[in-house]
C-alpha cells in the first residue's frame, strides 16, 4: 500500500518480518507551454489516429513543454475505448519528449479515480481534475480520495462551474503533496496571484482561458499556461521573452496574435474554428465549415494577424 506524506507518495509493504519503505518524490518540475490538444475526428467521427500522431509531433516541433488532453480535446465525447485510444496513442507518439497531462474529471469520485489510475497505466505523466460540486470539506476529501489511488502529481482545475478558490487550493496542496498544481481560469485575473500567494510555494500555479490573458497570468505569478494547441510558437516566443525579462517585446508579440485569439474564441463553442486554424498548418482535423466559409474564415484570420497584406 502507499500513503501520502509532505515530501510525496511513501509506498510500503511487508516483506517477511521487514517493512520496506521506498519514497518517491512528487514531479513539481512542470513549467511552461502545455497546449490542449485538438481533437481530429474522421469522416465516420472515429478519431483519426494519424492526424492526432501528427499533431503531437507538430507541437513537440514548436517547442513546447508539455501537451494536455483535456475538455478542448472533446475528451467528453470519448467511450472509454477511445479515451484509451486517444492516451496510448499520445503517449507513445511522444516517447517521453515532454510530460502528457490527462483530464480524469468525473461527476463522481469513483468514476474519477478510475479515469485516473487508468491515464496513468497508460502512461499519463499527471492527471487534471474539475472537482464535482460539493462543500470544501468535500473537494477537499475527493482530491484525497484521488491522491490515494494514483502517484502522478494531480492539477487541480478552477472552472467557474467547479471551483477551487486559491485559501482552499493551497490548503489542498499543503495537505495532499501530490495535489500541488492548479490551471486557474475561473477568473478575475486577481485569482491566480492569490492562489500564488495563499500557496506559499506549494501551490504551482497555471493559466488558461485559451491563453487569452497570459501575459496577465504571467504577471500575477502564472508559471505556464494551457492555451489550445494552435501557434504554439507564438505562445512560446511570448513565454520566452518574458522569462527574459524584456517585457516590452513580450507584450507586443502577445498583442499581433490578439486577432487569432479572439477568432479561436475560448471554450467548448468555437472548438470547429480551432481545427479550421488548424488547416493552415496543413492539417485537416475534420472542420465542418463548407469550401466558401473556409476560406473567407482563414483569409479573415490571415488578414487580421498581418501574415498577409
Amino acid at each position: 500500500m502507499f500513503f501520502q506524506y509532505r515530501c510525496g507518495v511513501r509506498y510500503q509493504w511487508w516483506q517477511g518480518n521487514v517493512l520496506v519503505v521506498l519514497d518517491t518524490p512528487v514531479d513539481r518540475s512542470m513549467r511552461g507551454l502545455y497546449p490542449i490538444l485538438a481533437m481530429p475526428f474522421d469522416s465516420n467521427d472515429q478519431v483519426d489516429v494519424e492526424d492526432l500522431q501528427r499533431e503531437v509531433d507538430f507541437v513537440i516541433d514548436k517547442g513546447v513543454h508539455g501537451i494536455g488532453i483535456a475538455n478542448a480535446s472533446e475528451i467528453y465525447k470519448l467511450s472509454e475505448a477511445e479515451r484509451d485510444l486517444v492516451i496510448q496513442t499520445v503517449v507513445g507518439q511522444n516517447r517521453g519528449r515532454v510530460p502528457v497531462v490527462v483530464n480524469t474529471g468525473a461527476p463522481s469520485t469513483i468514476v474519477t479515480i478510475q479515469y485516473s489510475q487508468r491515464a496513468e497505466e497508460l502512461g499519463a505523466d499527471a492527471v487534471m481534475i474539475v472537482p464535482p460540486g460539493s462543500s470544501p470539506e468535500g473537494t477537499k476529501q475527493h482530491f484525497r480520495s484521488v491522491a490515494e489511488a494514483v502517484s502522478v502529481p494531480i492539477f487541480m482545475q478552477d472552472v467557474p462551474t467547479g471551483p477551487v478558490p486559491p485559501t482552499l487550493a493551497a490548503e489542498i496542496a499543503h495537505d495532499i503533496p501530490s495535489a500541488c498544481y492548479i490551471k486557474s481560469e475561473a477568473g478575475p485575473q486577481s485569482r491566480i496571484a492569490e492562489a500564488v500567494a495563499a500557496g506559499n510555494g506549494e501551490l504551482i500555479v497555471f493559466g488558461g482561458a485559451s491563453g487569452s490573458m497570459l501575459l496577465e497570468e504571467l504577471r500575477s505569478g502564472a508559471v505556464g499556461t494551457m492555451p489550445h494547441a494552435v501557434a504554439p510558437d507564438l505562445f512560446r516566443g511570448v513565454l520566452d521573452l518574458y522569462d527574459a525579462g524584456d517585457y516590452e517585446a513580450a507584450e507586443s508579440t502577445f498583442n499581433a496574435m490578439t486577432p487569432l485569439l479572439r477568432a479561436q474564441g475560448n471554450g467548448p463553442t468555437p472548438l470547429y474554428l480551432i481545427k479550421e486554424v488548424f488547416t493552415l498548418t496543413g492539417m485537416d482535423l475534420n472542420p465542418v465549415l463548407d469550401r466558401t466559409a473556409r476560406f473567407l474564415f482563414i483569409f479573415t484570420v490571415l488578414l487580421s494577424t498581418g501574415l498577409i497584406l
